[in-house]
């Protein structure tokens, strides 16, 4: 195998590949003995025709393709390699010569990893985040807790008022006729929810249980059923029962039962600081990621096109990956959401080239700043993934190859990158 490299525009480059006349001979032979068993001659039993007879049957090329096949994915790798190139894309496979007697020639052209010039990354500006906590904000904590120590009590001694939650049935028509999906029992419903279409839940303010009574409404001119849209209906309803949320006081004795504190006042106090820390650790993200954001900015590269088509596969197989450990498939996700993948791969694709010049500005900054990772440090970020899964680290080593090690080792740099860069941001 040989290869010859030609550095085109944009970071493309083109490699010229060559298998031996001898090795292509012995892979069209191995497609005839793997496939002779499929073929059948005149005179021959199934299985035995001999390949010359074979060939002059059906033309001297029948095993090209398969063995083309079985020779390329090696001469590839090993060409990729004698390149020395960092190769960022898939290959785009030409096939230049094939033919037995001969040397098998294809082409693979590939995107390469940019250059990247940097501008100003230390010291770029940034928004400082308030990370003060207000009283409204401890308050609304509170109430979040209140709501989730609530009871449901049953009321049977008034009219429905907002806020409400009833059970209720209800049947609609259209012209006097009952409709498709217009028809529900012991429905449970928020007043003020604005769960069904706009005027409905208002005229069930004042209904008593058990007395029938007409909601009158217009279906919205964009309503997703077409043959409701912009029409009148009437809604046959019963009111069932009728029941609020009753929240616990605040006060000591309601610290004592969601928190480890005596007092009301020792649980805001908790609250306050957590909530600090919650801000604190939202304005070090958002800071880390305007700095970036600065950097990327201010840096220069030419990102070739099938570099960013292979970070959006990445990123769809990824999702795929996601919808699948939800019991979903990429089909049924598309069908549902009325998209395509061709409109899948157009709405990711700013993302994917946000994600490769991020990356690539990060990198080429631990580059110029010397940013090593030592071994120490690696058997350390090692030790906490072993803890988080709960497994010896000594076997987690076994099951991670060097590949996989140095791919850590260029992920902690890339981070202390980030941490650099924010670090020596000046927040106004």
């Amino acid at each position: 195998m040989s290869v010859q490299v030609e550095n085109l525009e944009k970071n493309m480059a083109k490699l010229t590949i060559e298998v031996s006349a001898e090795e292509f001979e012995k892979a069209i032979q191995s497609a005839y003995l793997k496939e002779r068993g499929k073929i059948t001659l005149p005179g021959f039993r199934k299985g035995k025709a001999p390949r010359k007879m074979i060939e002059k049957m059906y033309g001297a090329g029948i095993f090209y393709e398969d063995a083309a096949n079985s020779v390329m994915p090696m001469a590839y790798h090993d060409a990729a390699e004698e390149s020395k190139l960092e190769i960022v894309s898939s290959p785009e496979i030409d096939i230049v010569q094939i033919e037995a007697g001969k040397p098998f020639i294809f082409t693979a052209t590939v995107a390469v990893k940019p250059e990247v010039t940097l501008g100003e990354y230390k010291g770029v500006e940034v928004e400082k985040t308030d990370v003060s906590v207000s009283d409204d904000e401890i308050e609304a904590e509170l109430k979040k807790e209140q709501e989730k120590n609530s009871r449901t009590i049953d009321v049977d001694d008034r009219a429905v008022e907002s806020g409400d939650m009833i059970k209720l049935d209800f049947e609609g028509f259209v012209d006097g006729v009952a409709f498709e999906g217009g028809k529900g029992e012991n429905y449970d419903l928020t007043i003020g929810s604005n769960s069904f279409i706009p005027g409905f839940e208002d005229q069930l303010i004042g209904a008593k249980i058990d007395e029938e009574l007409d909601v009158n409404v217009t279906f919205p001119e964009d309503y997703h059923a077409k043959d409701l849209a912009g029409k009148a209906a009437v809604f046959k309803c019963t009111v069932h029962s009728i029941s609020v949320k009753e929240l616990p006081e605040l006060d000591d004795e309601f610290a004592q039962e969601v928190s480890e504190f005596d007092t009301l006042d020792e649980y805001k106090a908790d609250v306050k600081k957590n909530l600090e820390e919650k801000k604190a650790a939202d304005a070090k993200t958002a800071k880390e990621n305007a700095a970036v954001d600065k950097a990327v900015e201010n840096a220069q590269m030419d990102i070739p096109e099938p570099m960013i088509d292979s970070q959006v596969e990445q990123m769809i197989n990824d999702y795929a990956r996601r919808l699948q450990s939800q019991g979903l498939s990429m089909e049924q996700y598309m069908q549902f959401t009325g998209t395509t993948m061709d409109a899948l791969k157009e709405q990711v694709r700013p993302q994917a080239l946000t994600q490769i010049k991020t990356r690539l500005v990060l990198e080429k900054i631990a580059e110029v700043e010397d940013i090593q990772i030592s071994d120490e440090k690696l058997d350390e970020e090692l030790a906490k993934m072993a803890e988080s899964y709960k497994m010896e680290v000594e076997k987690l080593k076994e099951l991670m190859g060097d590949y996989e090690k140095d791919q850590m080792k260029k992920d902690m740099a890339v981070q202390e990158a980030v941490t650099l860069v924010a670090e020596a941001a000046k927040e106004v």
